[in-house]
Parts: structure tokens; sequence; C-alpha cells
């Protein structure tokens, strides 16, 4: 199943930003202002990404364990088909 958030690119789409870096960190919520008891883990992503004129801007987002897994399944995919090209 696709993640239907995510722009897709075909052979004619202009990428306008590259990645230059990230960085990823293992959390737990323990609680929030509406739950006391939260025990849920996470993994925070911060990306850093150069726009057209080299300006550098960080993006981050939280994904759950089962997300990470699925987006680290889906890079090593994408790594393993760029070796044949």
């Amino acid at each position: 199943m696709e993640d239907s958030s995510w722009p897709q690119l075909d052979a004619k789409s202009k990428v306008t930003n590259q990645p230059v870096g990230f960085q990823w960190k293992l959390g737990m919520a323990v609680s929030s202002d509406s739950c006391r008891s939260l025990k849920y883990p996470h993994v925070a992503m911060m990306l850093k990404v150069a726009d057209h004129s080299g300006q550098v801007k960080n993006k981050s987002f939280e994904m759950t364990i089962p997300q990470f897994q699925n987006f680290y399944r889906q890079f090593k995919e994408m790594a393993a088909t760029t070796e044949t090209v």
C-alpha cells in the first residue's frame, strides 16, 4: 500500500530539494496533557535538505517503530536498485 501523502515523481519531474544529511533518535513519549501513561516509542528524524540556491533547511518528523521499519526497508530497496543502474 502506498502512502498518498508523499508526492509522486515521474521521469519528467524536477527535484528541487537535495538531502545533505540526517539525524535520528529513538524516543519514548511517557505522558501528555491528555493521557497519563502513553509508553509510546517513536523515532524522531531531522533531515537537512538544500534547495536549488544551496540554502539548507531542516525538516523534522516523527514515526512509529513500524513506520520507521517500513521507511528503512524502502531505503534498502532503493539502495539495491540504484546499485544495479
